[in-house]
């Protein structure tokens, strides 16, 4: 009699989704990397020829109620990469490049299947940052999940020279504010979405309305990558004054976050095109454009602060690198935060 198992808990399942996810960490193996998938810990040898000075840096997050749409629609290859995503693209806003990941998947039930698809995942995203999944935790625990349920969360460690960290510091009057595109709705404020499209009524098999793709395919667009645009622009020696992550709180909350005291960023709504989930959502949900601004990206992903003499090749680099980049505003003196032109 296996006990454990009776009890709810697979130890051959979860071991099995173990061997399988060394798989998937070897496709993210960085030379740096001292151990493996499987041990109690893994270590991390920096280059200090390349980092004199060394700061680590680092981030975690998870990828909240977009998960139940995941679970609804049976797609759990993308979820990873929103995990990915959210940490990445928090530790890249200082100038770090981010040097290795862990996840915590945590289950009710362990489905194998679904676990490797989910890391699966995990390791895309660590691929598109360039970083090592280097480890992590899948916890089955009955009872505290229910059967098909799961949450899953992430931990970036990055590194940045001390003389090249983006602190905001040197922002100034008269730099230029550029927008980098979002892929749509990303990880965030889900709790309202979910709400507002049940009740429209619309299943995840629809088409979402105005749009040729079904709902479950919008809502489930992973959540952008940056770091490797970004970082060839820092590698170009373009001089970059802030950067922000637009995730909850949209660009009205995050991109103060970046400022120093004196400062405010005027931002012209009308400098990059609303996607059509957003207007659907704000229609649906009779949300004006002052409140969707503090729930949403809106479009914008990423902000970086520029001085107004390099906006130009910031922007011809990062559209090189693949970026749909806007210039979306401009740092002027106050303490407003942020003003819509």
């Amino acid at each position: 009699m296996d006990a454990y198992k009776q009890a709810g808990v697979d130890i051959a399942a979860g071991n099995e989704a173990a061997r399988r996810y060394k798989g998937l960490a070897k496709r993210t193996t960085r030379s740096e990397v001292i151990g493996q998938i499987g041990g109690f810990a893994s270590g991390f040898a920096l280059d200090l020829a390349r980092y004199p000075e060394p700061i680590l840096v680092s981030g975690t997050d998870g990828v909240g109620t977009k998960l139940k749409v995941a679970i609804a629609a049976n797609r759990h290859d993308t979820i990873g990469i929103d995990c990915v995503a959210m940490c990445v693209n928090d530790i890249l806003t200082v100038g770090a490049e981010p040097l290795y990941f862990l996840d915590y998947l945590a289950v009710g039930k362990l489905e194998v299947d679904v676990a490797e698809r989910i890391v699966a995942g995990i390791a895309d995203g660590c691929q598109a940052a360039g970083m090592a999944l280097v480890g992590g935790e899948t916890a089955e625990m009955p009872g505290m999940y229910a059967d098909g349920d799961y949450d899953v969360a992430g931990f970036a460690v990055g590194v940045v020279n001390r003389p090249d960290m983006i602190t905001g510091a040197k922002v100034h009057v008269g730099d230029v504010v550029l927008g980098l595109a979002s892929n749509g709705i990303h990880s965030n404020s889900y709790s309202l979405v979910r709400k507002l499209v049940e009740r429209a009524g619309l299943k995840l098999s629809d088409t979402f309305p105005g749009m040729a793709e079904t709902v479950a395919d919008i809502l489930l667009k992973p959540t952008r990558i940056y770091v490797q645009s970004v970082r060839s622009l820092l590698a170009a020696g373009v001089p970059v004054h802030a950067m922000a992550h637009i995730t909850g709180g949209g660009i009205v909350e995050n991109v103060p976050r970046v400022l120093p005291d004196g400062v405010e960023a005027r931002i012209d709504r009308a400098a990059w095109p609303l996607p059509a989930e957003f207007s659907w959502l704000m229609q649906a949900g009779d949300v004006p454009f002052q409140e969707a601004a503090r729930i949403w990206n809106l479009g914008i992903g990423y902000v970086l602060v520029v001085p107004a003499d390099a906006a130009a090749a910031a922007a011809d680099c990062l559209t090189a690198a693949g970026e749909t980049v806007f210039r979306i505003g401009v740092i002027e003196q106050g303490d407003a935060g942020v003003l819509w032109a």
